[in-house]
């Protein structure tokens, strides 16, 4: 158990040493994927403070049979692997509506609100131009949610104008 602690405080001492790198100000763009999460989202970063940001965003998904909506918004935490290449970590919430038509499998016309608990963790390149492009993975899971409260998992390509 000993060991365990000890390995435990010098991970996070070791985070607390990493030398930190200014984030832009703002940046817009796209996070594109899948997975069980949703298709495409319009995405806006906004930095509090010179390693913390916060993420929004307005992803949509149109399926057959189905289509869907949602905003999300996280806090993030970003550490500096080397130059231009970050990593980060981050939690939050979304919510949104999930609409089912009667020719969905096992569905009838039916639309439902959701409000999902969120995490967040990736990569990102800010290139000597301003332009961001990271790679993340987002697990959601439903707190009200009638259709799927299941664990989901979403991995994304994200491509930003830094401003």
């Amino acid at each position: 158990m000993k060991k365990i602690i000890v390995t435990i405080g010098i991970f996070f001492m070791a985070l607390c040493s990493v030398k930190a790198q200014r984030i832009a100000d703002n940046a817009i763009g796209l996070r594109i994927g899948d997975s069980d999460g949703f298709g495409t989202e319009i995405n806006y970063q906004r930095a509090i403070f010179d390693t913390n940001r916060l993420e929004f965003g307005l992803g949509w998904r149109d399926g057959n049979g189905f289509n869907a909506f949602r905003l999300t918004g996280l806090y993030e935490w970003i550490w500096t692997i080397d130059g231009n290449f970050n990593w980060y970590a981050g939690a939050g919430a979304s919510v949104g509506t999930f609409s089912l038509d009667d020719d969905f499998p096992g569905g009838n016309d039916t639309d439902e609100f959701f409000l999902n608990a969120a995490g967040n963790i990736g990569i990102e390149y800010n290139f000597d131009f301003p332009l961001l492009l990271s790679l993340d993975f987002r697990p959601e899971i439903g707190i009200i949610n009638d259709i799927d409260d299941d664990l989901e998992f979403d991995i994304a390509l994200g491509i930003r104008y830094q401003f």
